[in-house]
This record gives structure tokens, sequence and C-alpha cells, in this order.
């Protein structure tokens, strides 16, 4: 798909980490963008700076999404392109003991389904409303618009703590392809990025001596992930084609360790 001034896209969790750099990426390219989060402060500012139009949005509600695509829809008209990078997770095991009082601990079950709806079910929504409104739009150069996810190395190899953002990012992974067939009867693309660890906001918290013990375990670059790295992707998937029902690994290489 050609990326130029005629394209509209959403991007979802797009007000900071990949989402904004893929944002960046496609305001670079004069692409229509509307930004999806749920943080509106920081959601605006970076509309400002951007030129981006942002709408509040929940991915967690069916209402919340709906309207975010009508008003997104109605200043940049329908979307061909949409980004979900919204999401998050928790650190719990599945089950421990205090090591003080030797109190045993399960993982709270709402917890668990709350990183779920929200990566798994929340991408789900936003790409059942984006679809249904790729279908009323135009062939153009054969397709009428491309999806793309995000997953993460957590998908296939969880650390310790990690067994509701796995089963969630997984799942992801696991729906690729599926939805690919689903939509390719109206000729719209779906795709999946899976990411290794990234210098992200979420990740400048970290002590400077853990992200460099993180990079080292990247076996070429030895470096976290730039999100402009990301983005670039991103816009790859756009243009070629050809790239239809693929999960690609972007992490130089990296196997995750158990802790």
């Amino acid at each position: 798909m050609k990326i130029d001034s005629t394209l509209a896209a959403v991007v979802t969790g797009g007000a900071s980490g990949l989402g904004l750099a893929t944002v960046k990426a496609l305001r670079m390219q004069g692409v229509k963008v509307a930004i999806f989060d749920l943080n509106r402060e920081i959601g605006e500012k970076v509309a400002a700076e951007t030129g981006a139009l942002f709408c509040q949005c929940d991915v967690l509600s069916d209402e919340s999404v709906d309207q975010a695509f009508a008003h997104a829809r109605e200043v940049n008209g329908q979307e061909r392109v949409l980004v979900c990078c919204a999401g998050g997770g928790n650190a719990i095991p599945t089950v421990s003991r205090d090591k003080k009082s030797g109190e045993i601990k399960m993982f709270p079950t709402d917890k668990f389904e709350w990183v779920l709806r929200l990566n798994t079910v929340g991408t789900f929504r936003c790409i059942t409303r984006s679809a249904a409104g790729m279908l009323g739009a135009d062939l153009t150069d054969d397709e009428r618009g491309v999806i793309i996810n995000t997953a993460s190395a957590a998908a296939t190899e969880g650390q310790i703590g990690q067994a509701a953002y796995s089963a969630a990012k997984a799942a992801i992974v696991g729906m690729t392809l599926t939805i690919a067939r689903d939509l390719s009867r109206e000729a719209i693309r779906v795709n999946t990025i899976q990411p290794g660890i990234f210098d992200t906001p979420a990740m400048a918290r970290a002590p400077q001596e853990m992200k460099d013990s993180l990079g080292a375990m990247v076996p070429h670059p030895k470096r976290l992930g730039h999100p402009d790295e990301f983005a670039s992707l991103v816009l790859e998937m756009i243009r070629n084609r050809y790239i239809n029902g693929e999960t690609v690994r972007l992490d130089g290489a990296i196997r995750m360790q158990p802790r």
C-alpha cells in the first residue's frame, strides 16, 4: 500500500513508546494519523507536536473504541491502516511462598484476566471495528487495508512472573494467521510484530546498569531496540503487499532467559 497524504491510519497506544514512534514515522510520510490512547494529557500534547489527531480511547470498552473510530473517521476519513500498540502487563508468579511466613499465594485470577482483556481482547476489539470500516472502502492497488498488531518476545519466551503477559501476547500471535485468512477475501492484510526488549519510557525507569545488562543479552547488536526500528518495520509491512499472515520477530536474535 502506498504511504502518502491520501492515507489515513489509526495507532492505538500512540501517545508513547512504540506507538509514538509509529505515529511519527507515519506523519513524516504525510499520513493522516489518529492517536488512540487513554492518557488525554500526553495524547493531546503528542498530537499537537506531530500534527496527528488525538482520540481518547479505552481499548477495554466497546463504547469507547466505537466513539474513537467514529471521531477519527469524521476528521480523517476511513482508515486503511490500523497499528495496535496498546497493551501492558504485570509480574506475578503463578504461585509463591512468602519467605518469612511461608504463606502460599496464588496469582489473582482477576489480574490475569485483566492482562488478557487489555492485550488480546483489546487488540481484537480494535481489529473488528477497523476491519468493518475497511470493508466499505474501495480497492486501492488491489487492497483495502493493512492491520499490524504488537506481540512480544514473551509470547514464546516468557520470563518468571509473566504468565498472564505471555498468554496474552501468545494469543495475538496465534490469531494473526486466522484473522488474515478471515479478511483475505476482503483484501485486508494482517501481520504481527514480535519485539524484543526496546528502549521505551517503561524501560527508562530501569537503572542504567539493568538496561546495559539486558542489552548485553542481545546477540547483535548488543543493545536495546530503538522505537524507530519498530516503526520502520511497520512502514515496510504497510508497503509490501506480499507480507500477510506473518509474525515477524524484531529482537536482535535474543531468546529470553527465565529471569
